[in-house]
């Protein structure tokens, strides 16, 4: 079966290359947030995160960064929090046919909200 053909001819490469990011974006947040995680394992989760989307239709590349800074004023008595938002600053690189579509969520001060949105578009 073609499956372009049969369930994406009705959007173009572009649409395709922003909805194949967008989806694993909105995947990655609601799977990880509310992992427990501290100094130590933050690394290993960028890691886990990472690797588990490379997996994904379409994306190229992840690049997953947990804010100390954010990490670090979450922090409990137990010395872990859990991820949240607010800490997540990632890249997701998608590419169908010749479009590459950068996904990126980050926190943006000025909203005070960690905003998730298409940061940029080539063609080659």
């Amino acid at each position: 079966m073609d499956v372009d053909k049969k369930y994406f001819s009705n959007i173009t490469t572009r649409e395709r290359a922003i909805f194949e990011g967008a989806i694993s974006m909105g995947a990655l947040f609601h799977q990880f947030v509310g992992t427990p995680v501290n100094k130590y394992t933050k690394n290993g989760l960028e890691k886990s995160m990472e690797d588990s989307l490379r997996l994904q239709p379409a994306i190229e590349d992840v690049n997953v960064k947990i804010r100390f800074d954010k990490l670090k004023e979450s922090m409990t008595e137990f010395d872990y929090t859990s991820l949240n938002g607010d800490m997540l600053d990632v890249k997701i690189y998608a590419k169908v046919d010749n479009v590459k579509a950068i996904i990126r969520i980050e926190f943006i001060e000025e909203l005070n909200y960690p905003l998730m949105y298409v940061e940029n578009i080539t063609e080659d």
